[in-house]
């Protein structure tokens, strides 16, 4: 008996990548563009002036009410209290063991509404979690239809954005948003992304969304904007230590393992996971997520062992050549006290030792630029 291929699921945005001719592939159950020039002329072109991104694949889900503080207070490891209107920031859902359910972006619109962004993949998933674990009487809905978002990213996104809005971009501060119009549609502009650059993440009506698309690469092509897909926004988080849910964090992983430990605010009450953390705050943790570089040739992958001096420490959890900074880079767990700046490791790469360094991160940071005098 044939097995029953599964229809992949379809952003508003899927038809305007088969007219770019962009290599689609099964991403989690979407049909999602890979790559349209090139990862490496894609990535290259992010750090240089802009891309843009269709990330509508991403979830969305409203907490509301009275109670919506408090209920993510206890669900969450930062702590949305300290969030004014209109801003957001990096949050940690997880399990009673300190696993990561998710990791995600919070939007507070007022007292009694928060929007959370989280991975497309876990959507399902993290919504079950939550109205599960909720114990107030804030609703939590699951948003996610309603939206299409689109991620502008690069130093020219303002210049080329600005034309299509009523908002001034330039008052929108880095990890804050409002509302405006873009191309006379409503939309949420949000000074947020996953590349180490500036730049804005935008969400709209799925309707609206190929035609703003288009406005946009339109209105870019001056500046040299491409779109760009998966693989490219793959390794500039990899360059800016952006973890990515299912190989650097996991069901499995703390954010303290994880070299998270800021997204966790152990002043509150209590949230999901927080006496495992405070253990491993106070007593130390065994493992730690650390950035390397590859010393001699070889690309590292997800789940290749890591060794010391013949011995496993750990394994890598991301690896790529880095096409801006034009070096090999990897991510992976590593036993104390290996996570030292400095120490060699090697990476058993088709079974064979290759040496590698621990190296500072992000191993990319955006270059801020001095203003002039006079």
């Amino acid at each position: 008996m044939s097995e029953i291929k599964k229809e992949l699921k379809k952003t508003p945005i899927n038809e305007e990548h088969k007219k770019l001719n962009a290599r689609l592939v099964d991403f989690t159950g979407w049909e999602m563009p890979v790559q349209y020039a090139g990862i490496i002329e894609e990535h290259v072109q992010v750090r240089s002036t802009c891309g843009i991104f269709d990330v509508s694949h991403m979830g969305e889900i409203d907490v509301k009410g009275k109670e919506a503080e408090k209920c993510l207070r206890y669900l969450l490891t930062n702590d949305v209290s300290v969030l004014n209107v209109n801003q957001t920031h990096y949050s940690g859902l997880c399990y009673p063991n300190g696993g990561f359910v998710d990791d995600l972006l919070v939007y507070k619109f007022n007292d009694e509404h928060y929007m959370l962004c989280v991975n497309a993949a876990n959507t399902d998933k993290d919504y079950q979690w939550m109205v599960e674990s909720n114990n107030t009487n804030a609703q939590i809905i699951n948003k996610s239809p309603e939206f299409a978002q689109i991620s502008l990213q690069g130093k020219k996104a303002r210049q080329i954005l600005q034309p299509l809005t009523d908002v001034d971009l330039k008052s929108i501060k880095y990890y804050w948003f409002t509302r405006g119009d873009i191309c006379e549609s409503p939309a949420i502009i949000s000074a947020t992304g996953y590349t180490g650059e500036r730049g804005f993440e935008l969400f709209m009506k799925p309707e609206e969304a190929g035609m703003i698309w288009r406005k946009l690469l339109e209105k870019g092509s001056d500046f040299g904007l491409c779109p760009v897909g998966l693989g490219a926004r793959d390794t500039l988080r990899l360059e800016a230590k952006m973890a990515l849910y299912g190989n650097d964090i996991w069901n499995e992983t703390t954010p303290l393992e994880a070299d998270l430990e800021w997204i966790c605010k152990f002043d509150k009450p209590d949230f999901i996971g927080k006496s495992v953390m405070v253990k491993q705050k106070n007593e130390g943790i065994s493992r730690k997520l650390v950035g390397f570089e590859m010393i001699e040739r070889g690309i590292p992958r997800h789940n290749y062992k890591i060794q010391k001096d013949g011995n496993e420490i750990g394994k890598v959890t991301s690896g790529s050549f880095a096409p801006f900074l034009k070096t090999t880079i990897g991510l992976g767990y590593v036993n104390l006290p290996f996570d030292e700046i400095g120490t060699e490791l090697d990476i058993i790469i088709r079974e064979k030792p290759v040496k590698a360094k621990v190296v500072k991160t992000p191993f990319y940071t955006r270059p801020i630029l001095k203003k002039k005098k006079g």
